[in-house]
This record gives structure tokens, C-alpha cells and sequence, in this order.
């Protein structure tokens, strides 16, 4: 199996640095700081990233998991939002609202969910972000 590789790069203080972050594929390299982060200033975030990590990973295990249960998927259309929140003095991950619409001949909302419950729980990217709640809206387009 593969290995995939993610960099970073952070030079100065938290709330005056800045970084860069690049995909080992070269698909995307950009900026990141404390406002990207933590504020609505340009630039991407961790977080983000693992947003597009999860909603991607979700989607391509729920057009498997619908494929193999015998209901090919037209269209898969997944957006993960990350809620980053003080905990403590610190910072957490605290939740992550997964929103799936999919087009699906054949299949019911009943079975669908089903599915998109399983998929939750089973793709790499969520059994890697366990530790955080993951909600799940899925509907039928």
C-alpha cells in the first residue's frame, strides 16, 4: 500500500509566524498562520485539510459500500466541517458535521443511511479521527 506525505513549515511565533503547507504530490502548497487558523484570515489550516481529507475518504468508501450492496452511485457530493474549540488552555478538534448528498437509483433513505452510518465508522480517514465525534447528515438527492 501506499504512503502519503504532507509537509509544514512555521517560522516565528504563534500569533506573529506564518508557514506554508504542502502535499507531497504537489497538488497544493500554501499559506497558513494564526489567522488562517483561528480567525478568518487568507490562507488554508490543518483543520481544513482534514475536512477535505475526510469528506473525500467518505465519499469514496460510501460509493464502495453502495456499489457492493448492489445501488451504484451517480453522484456523491460530501462537505466535512471541522469545529476547532478552546478546551482547557488548549485547543481540540471538538467535533466534525459530516453532509452527504448522494444521487443513488434504486435505493431507499432507510438503506441509504445504512450505509452512510457504516461508511462513517469504516473509512481510513474517520477510523483514524476516532477520537472525535463525527455527526452525520446523508440524504438522497
Amino acid at each position: 500500500m501506499a504512503t502519503r506525505t504532507g509537509s509544514a513549515v512555521w517560522e516565528g511565533t504563534l500569533k506573529e509566524g506564518k508557514g506554508r503547507m504542502k502535499l507531497g504530490s504537489g497538488a497544493y502548497e500554501g499559506p497558513y498562520s494564526f489567522s488562517s487558523r483561528f480567525e478568518n484570515g487568507a490562507g488554508t489550516n490543518p483543520e481544513e485539510l482534514i475536512g477535505a481529507a475526510e469528506a473525500g475518504c467518505f465519499s469514496m468508501a460510501l460509493s464502495a459500500n453502495l456499489s457492493k450492496a448492489g445501488h451504484a452511485p451517480k453522484h456523491i457530493a460530501t462537505t466535512a466541517k471541522v469545529n476547532l474549540g478552546q478546551v482547557g488552555a488548549g485547543f481540540k478538534i471538538t467535533s466534525i458535521d459530516l453532509d452527504t448528498e448522494a444521487e443513488v437509483p434504486g435505493i431507499d433513505q432507510a438503506k441509504f443511511n445504512e450505509l452512510a452510518e457504516q461508511t462513517k465508522k469504516t473509512c481510513p480517514v474517520s477510523v483514524a479521527l476516532a477520537g472525535t465525534e463525527i455527526k452525520l447528515n446523508a440524504r438522497l438527492k
